[in-house]
């Protein structure tokens, strides 16, 4: 790709989505992007599909990038009587040292007392540590860099063919480091875990295990999704590149497909939970809190049960225990009351009355509710 990168400003009338609840993944309600299309263009990327992208030509996302220049005035309106939840926001391309618009958002996060969750490929996050340790203090924040392959791993060389103009690992987990030293929690998004690339098992490790090195305290993991245009873009890269995994993409990604057909992903995210419980660091990212955060118990509690039913899909759990959990979760994530108040005052037939929590779940939560138990 030798194209030229284009700069666009340009005013949207929108800049917040926002979700009725927390995901229970990276913990974020709400999101606010900066720009649209990614310099770094890493092959792989799913804001490629025709749902995230505005362009025709898939090669136009990494080289004509729409600049939000309205982006801090639009997300002060809209964060305004809006509950307090993280946000997840951030884009650390090369175009930002101009730019300047992840900047001003998380300025408005902390003008208002929001709480953020930044997802990263370049150490140029660093630049506004000041902003994050302030955000940290007042609301809590998560800065975690995507990295699928580590130094040293044999298909290191192969797995950065596929990041284009990303930094390289090493100065992502540098960064790490000095988060870390600066006491923002950070980790790794394993993400995604290519097939023939980078899920062999010393790769696997070499994560795994730079990642605890350089101060990070988890490791979330997940496979390859492809759809519409990114799909064909992909298998186009992986033909001229990497001939020799094209068929077996195509089996994993038959027609219709969105995510991988084959059992094997599974059996690697169980891999990851080995390593992680062997560099004692966590596999699940822990939920950031707000200080004085009435519901705090709520969110704990909800915490521990999406993290039981991400255990479940390891293990291969009936659908119905899975989804028993996950319902169980959200009910106490849309309880406006605390539930601790809740027990205190009805006990645990206080419980059954939430919404989807029956006998048997109402007994689960019981147990979760003893303060002790969400000591960290």
């Amino acid at each position: 790709m030798n194209r030229r990168a284009v700069f666009i400003p340009y005013r949207p009338r929108t800049i917040l989505n926002k979700g009725k609840r927390a995901d229970h993944w990276f913990w974020t309600r709400y999101s606010a992007y900066p720009y649209i299309g990614c310099q770094h263009g890493c092959e792989f990327c799913y804001c490629r599909e025709r749902k995230f992208s505005p362009y025709a030509d898939p090669l136009d996302f990494a080289t004509t990038i729409k600049v939000k220049e309205n982006a801090a005035g639009l997300l002060r309106r809209a964060l305004r009587g809006c509950p307090p939840d993280p946000i997840f926001t951030g884009d650390y391309q090369p175009l930002e040292r101009k730019f300047m618009v992840s900047r001003q958002i998380l300025e408005v996060c902390l003008e208002l007392g929001f709480p953020v969750f930044i997802l990263e490929r370049s150490p140029l996050v660093l630049r506004d540590l000041d902003l994050i340790r302030a955000i940290h203090e007042k609301a809590r924040a998560v800065v975690a860099f995507s990295i699928i392959s580590a130094p040293g791993s044999p298909g290191y060389q192969r797995a950065r063919q596929m990041e284009h103009l990303s930094p390289p690992p090493e100065k992502r987990l540098a960064a790490m480091e000095k988060l870390a030293a600066a006491g923002i929690p950070t980790g790794t998004c394993f993400m995604p875990i290519l097939p023939g690339i980078c899920d062999d098992d010393a790769n696997l490790e070499n994560v795994v295990r730079q990642t605890a090195e350089h101060g990070g305290k988890f490791v979330l993991a997940s496979g390859l999704t492809l759809a519409d245009q990114q799909k064909d873009y992909f298998l186009g890269v992986l033909s001229e590149r990497f001939p020799d995994l094209l068929e077996s993409y195509q089996k994993l990604y038959p027609p219709g497909s969105y995510a991988s057909a084959g059992k094997g992903w599974r059996f690697t995210a169980m891999r990851i939970r080995e390593l992680c419980q062997k560099y004692n660091i966590a596999d699940r990212m822990p939920r950031p809190i707000i200080p004085g955060e009435k519901r705090a118990l709520n969110k704990r509690i909800v915490e521990a049960l999406a993290n039981q039913v991400y255990t479940f899909e390891l293990d291969g759990a009936p659908e119905h225990k899975v989804w028993a959990y996950r319902k169980a979760a959200w009910a106490v994530e849309d309880l406006e009351q605390d539930i601790g108040l809740v027990y205190r005052t009805m006990g645990v037939k206080g419980l059954q009355s939430i919404q989807d929590v029956g006998v048997g779940m109402a007994a689960v939560i019981e147990g979760m509710i003893a303060p002790e138990s969400f000591i960290r």
